[in-house]
């Protein structure tokens, strides 16, 4: 008798906590769906995700607008996006999901690459310019904001005049694929910390690491 009460209270508080807005959490890769662009450097968002759901055992499934999966760490719910509109388009996936699952502002957080920081340098802020970034651009357009919070993955920018597009297009060198799965692991700990700990601690405790 005492497990089937026990059961009951459990689903219900479960249930609760998922309609409760500040304790769900949207964080949202950016990168390019198909085979071609899935090791690029443009991706890392669609790359760290993919740790995260390796690191806590869930897998995703295609959805409206992207590809969705969630897990659960101390009461709070996460919800990890991974948008099927392309880099360009990607403020509309990210907006949908937000307002599908009544999430707040301050609970979303944006994951892309950087090239105005050294490869493998994490940066996490709290507002800022897109700094010429296409899907920072459609995100600030569609939020209406340059306030949401953002982790940058820095990729280096180890290209001449006019190549830009293709380094951000272009693969991993190899000694940044030496390195990438230490990043990787370090990346899903900044995941952990944000939904933890807080947007702020987290900077704290893991920029420019």
């Amino acid at each position: 008798m005492f497990r089937f009460f026990k059961s009951i209270f459990t689903k219900t508080n479960l249930i609760s906590e998922e309609k409760d807005p500040m304790k769900k959490y949207l964080i949202v890769g950016l990168g390019n769906i198909g085979d071609e662009y899935a090791e690029t450097r443009h991706n890392i968002g669609f790359k760290v995700l993919d740790e995260v759901a390796k690191a806590h055992d869930f897998n995703f499934e295609t959805a409206k607008l992207g590809d969705i999966g969630s897990f659960k760490i101390k009461g709070r719910t996460v919800i990890c996006l991974k948008p099927s509109t392309y880099m360009n388009r990607s403020g509309k996936a990210l907006k949908y999901w937000m307002d599908k699952e009544k999430i707040p502002l301050g609970n979303i957080l944006v994951i892309t690459d950087d090239i105005n920081l050294p490869f493998g340098t994490i940066r996490i802020k709290t507002k800022g310019s897109n700094g010429g970034h296409n899907g920072l651009k459609d995100i600030q357009l569609f939020l209406a904001t340059i306030s949401y919070n953002r982790f940058r993955f820095g990729v280096g920018a180890d290209f001449g005049n006019g190549k830009q597009v293709d380094y951000v297009l272009g693969q991993w060198n190899d000694e940044e694929k030496e390195t990438i799965a230490e990043r990787l692991q370090r990346s899903t700990e900044v995941i952990s910390s944000f939904v933890l700990a807080g947007i702020a601690r987290t900077m704290n405790q893991y920029n420019n690491t």
